[in-house]
Formats: C-alpha cells, sequence, structure tokens
C-alpha cells in the first residue's frame, strides 16, 4: 500500500523509536543497565526457553481438539520468536520503569533470536532452512544499534536544552507504535490466502491473551518475590520484555523459514494476532502496573529510613 511497512516501518520506524530512546535516556543508566546480568539472565531464557518449552506443552493437550493444526503450529512459532524492539521499550518508558533494562533485553534479545529462533523452530516444529543470518544481522544492527548510538552522541551536545525544554518522547513513541499496530493489522486482513474458520480464529485469539495475561503475572510473581533482588522498575521491565514477541524479525524469519510452504499464511495468524495483541493489553494495564510501581517504591523507601530514636 501506499504507507509501504516495509520500508517505513522495517527501518524508519524502528529506528525512529531507537533514536528517541538514545536521545531521552541518560548515558549513565544504560551503562548501569549492562552490568545489570540477573535481570538479563532471567528475561533470556523466560522468552527463549520457558516460553517456547511451555507453549509446546500446552499444545500437547490441544493437539486432540478440531482447532485448525496450522494455527496451533503459528502458536509454537510465537513461543519461539526473540522479544520485540519496540513495544517493550515504549511501554516500560511509559509506565516508568527500567528503561534502559528493556533497551538492552530488547536489542540483545532479538540478535540471540537470529541464532536460536531458526534452531527452536527446528527443534519444536522439524522445519530447516538456509537462514541469511548476517543480513538480519546488519538490519538489527541499522535499526537498533546505530540510531539508540547516534541518539546518545546528539545528547551530549544538547544536554541542557533537552533538560530545560523536556521534548514529548513518550507522546512520539506512541505515535511511532499505533503507526505500527495499523500497518500490522492491514497486513493481517489484507492477505487474500488466509483460510480461516471463525471456530478456529476465535479460540486462537482467546488463548493468545489468556497466554499474555498469564505469563505477565507469572513473571510478576517471580520478580517481586522475598528473596529476589529487583527493584519495582526492575520488575516493569522484566514482565514486558519477557512476555513480548517480535513481529518485525518474526514475519520475515517464518517466510526464510516456511519457504515454500502452502500454509505458511496460517502459521503467520497466531503471531500477527500477538503483536497487536500484546501492545493493547500492555498499554490498558500502564495506568495499574504505573500505580502499583509508584506505591512499591514508596513503601521500600519508608522502610529503609533510619527510625528516629525513641526518647526516654
Amino acid at each position: 500500500g501506499p504507507l509501504k511497512p516495509e520500508i517505513t516501518i522495517t527501518y524508519i520506524a524502528v529506528s525512529a523509536i531507537f533514536f528517541n530512546s538514545g536521545l531521552s535516556l541518560k548515558t549513565e543508566e544504560l551503562t548501569s543497565a549492562l552490568m545489570h546480568v540477573k535481570l538479563h539472565l532471567f528475561v533470556q531464557i523466560f522468552t527463549l526457553v520457558f516460553f517456547p518449552t511451555a507453549i509446546w506443552v500446552f499444545l500437547q493437550l490441544l493437539s486432540i481438539t478440531p482447532i485448525n493444526e496450522w494455527l496451533l503450529k503459528g502458536l509454537q512459532t510465537v513461543g519461539c520468536m526473540p522479544p520485540p524492539v519496540s513495544s517493550a521499550v515504549i511501554l516500560t518508558k511509559a509506565v516508568g520503569g527500567n528503561e534502559a533494562a528493556a533497551i538492552f533485553n530488547s536489542a540483545f534479545g532479538s540478535f540471540l533470536g537470529i541464532v536460536i529462533t531458526p534452531l527452536l523452530l527446528l527443534l519444536f516444529l522439524g522445519s530447516s532452512s538456509s537462514v541469511p543470518f548476517t543480513s538480519i544481522f546488519s538490519q538489527l544492527f541499522m535499526t537498533v544499534v546505530v540510531p539508540l548510538i547516534i541518539g546518545q552522541i546528539v545528547r551530549r551536545y544538547i544536554k541542557d536544552w533537552l533538560e530545560r525544554k523536556k521534548p514529548p518522547f513518550g507522546a512520539i513513541s506512541s505515535c511511532v507504535l499505533l503507526m505500527i499496530i495499523y500497518t500490522t493489522f492491514c497486513d493481517t486482513f489484507a492477505n487474500p490466502n488466509i483460510d480461516l474458520d471463525k471456530f478456529s480464529l476465535i479460540i486462537i485469539v482467546f488463548i493468545i491473551f489468556s497466554v499474555q495475561m498469564s505469563f505477565m503475572f507469572l513473571t510478576f510473581l517471580f520478580s517481586t518475590r522475598n528473596n529476589c533482588t529487583f527493584t519495582p522498575a526492575d520488575t516493569v521491565a522484566i514482565v514486558f520484555c519477557s512476555t513480548h514477541k517480535s513481529l518485525t524479525l518474526g514475519i520475515p524469519m517464518l517466510k526464510i523459514v516456511f519457504a515454500g510452504y502452502e500454509h505458511l499464511s496460517l502459521i503467520s495468524v497466531p503471531l500477527l494476532i500477538y503483536h497487536p495483541a500484546q501492545i493493547l493489553l500492555g498499554s490498558l494495564l500502564v495506568p495499574t502496573i504505573k500505580s502499583w510501581m509508584v506505591s512499591r517504591q514508596k513503601a521500600l523507601k519508608l522502610t529503609r529510613q533510619p527510625k528516629a530514636p525513641v526518647k526516654v
């Protein structure tokens, strides 16, 4: 269509999000986030090990139902996908969570996914093909790493102006995200080759929302346990980064790994639904998560304050 999402979204929109993040993020915050190894391990193990394994176990139960088998295979491909390079960062920023950690995990997870996702697809679905790692790596580098670095460099020269004017970085990111959602829906429903029965589609939509809610709740429980050292801001980043899946990397990967499959359109449907669903669900939960984070931070502040000595 006239919006040309294969260029405007894949390259310009994603680059804009990370340039925006590079411009708005304090360099010292990004540096300290790199050292938060425990958080990064939690997110990457959850999204690239636990998530696909749990979906596989769940699909063994669903295989006896009349749900379209290619849609179920599509659900498995969703589980194998890496974290996204946009939505998790924007939602973490909207809540006021650890944006630096979200950026690192989104970028690092995407690079890991280039290698791990095809291997997971081979393991769970038995599909194999030659994946052009070099071209995907270079695309990710140019749309994620380079804009982030440029944003940080520009920030050094206009830091005082940014502190004084406080540009609406959140609103800019939200507008870009809205464009991504719109073009995703257009892509999903403009495909003439998708032959769906309504029952399977409704059930898949219900399963996708249930999986997202369950996994968000699970990551929230794990990251807020008493023996965990994560801050409330860390928990916000964990909840979004661990449960979100990448469409911008996912669709090209599916087209490569399942090249020549007549059911490629059906396999792609769950991912095309999952992406806008995660943004919609995340956006609806932003006020709730924000109020929890603020109250939790206040409570932690009070407990850390030294008690005044009691006068006898």
